[in-house]
C-alpha cells in the first residue's frame, strides 16, 4: 500500500504456510498482482517431498514409486544415529573414518541429500568398520540393529540405490545451489528449470534402460 498497488505486478516469498497465505489474499484484493513462490523453497520441498514418501501417500502412484527413496534415507539415518548415540560406537567409528556424521535439520535445504552424500563419502571407512575384529567382538544389548547396520553397509545393491538416488536427485541440488544467493537470478531460473528436468530424465531413462519417447511412471 505504501508504494501503490498499481505499481505492483509480483510479490515473491518463501513457501511458509504465513507468507503463501499472504500471497492468496494479495492475489484475491489485487488480481493483477502474482503470487510467486521462492525458487530455492520450491525445490528443496520437491526434494522432500521425493525423499519422504509419506508426504505423497493421498498419491498412490506416487508412493508406490518413491517409497523406497525413503527407507533408503531411514536407513542412513538409523546407522548414523546407531553410531553416533554410543559412546563405544562413536569411538570405533572416528578410529576408521576421519570425516564426522553430518547432524542435519530436517528444516535446512536438501537435509536427506547432504545425509547421502556424506554416508557415500565415507563409504569405504564404514565398510572396514564392520569388517573388523572391533565390531564383530563388540556386544551390545541391541545385536539386531548392529547385524542390520552390518549387513546395509555391506550390501552392494543397497549402495546401487544411494548412487541412483543422488544421480537423479543433483540436477535439483545444485539448482539449489545456483539460485540460492542474494543475487539476482530470477531471469535464469526458467532456462536453468528446463535444464535441470532434461538432466533428470536423462538419468531417469539411462537407469531403467529407456527411451526418450518411452514412458516412466518413476520419471
Amino acid at each position: 500500500m505504501e508504494v501503490g498497488p498499481k505499481n505492483v505486478v509480483q510479490v515473491i516469498t518463501d513457501n511458509a504456510a504465513n507468507c503463501k497465505a499472504a500471497g492468496h489474499l494479495i492475489e484475491a484484493q489485487f488480481p493483477h498482482i502474482f503470487w510467486t513462490p521462492c525458487v530455492v523453497h520450491t525445490l528443496n520441498l520437491a526434494l522432500k517431498n521425493i525423499c519422504a514418501a509419506k508426504n505423497v501417500e493421498n498419491n498412490s502412484v506416487a508412493f508406490e514409486e518413491c517409497n523406497w527413496i525413503s527407507e533408503i534415507v531411514g536407513d542412513v539415518m538409523m546407522i548414523k544415529n546407531f553410531i553416533c548415540n554410543h559412546s563405544m560406537r562413536l569411538a570405533m567409528y572416528n578410529e576408521f573414518v576421519s570425516l564426522k556424521l553430518l547432524s542435519v535439520a530436517e528444516t535446512r535445504f536438501a537435509s536427506s541429500i547432504v545425509m547421502l552424500k556424506r554416508v557415500k563419502l565415507i563409504k569405504q571407512g564404514l565398510q572396514t568398520m564392520v569388517i573388523s575384529d572391533k565390531w564383530s567382538c563388540y556386544r551390545d544389548d541391541d545385536i539386531g540393529k548392529a547385524k542390520f547396520v552390518k549387513d546395509k553397509l555391506l550390501d552392494d545393491f543397497w549402495w546401487e540405490q544411494v548412487d541412483y538416488i543422488l544421480s537423479f536427485t543433483a540436477p535439483i541440488y545444485d539448482m539449489i545451489r545456483v539460485c540460492d544467493t542474494d543475487r539476482p537470478s530470477l531471469h535464469l531460473v526458467y532456462d536453468m528449470w528446463d535444464t535441470m528436468i532434461e538432466k533428470v530424465k536423462m538419468v531417469i531413462y539411462k537407469h531403467e534402460g529407456k527411451r526418450l519417447e518411452d514412458e516412466s511412471t518413476f520419471y
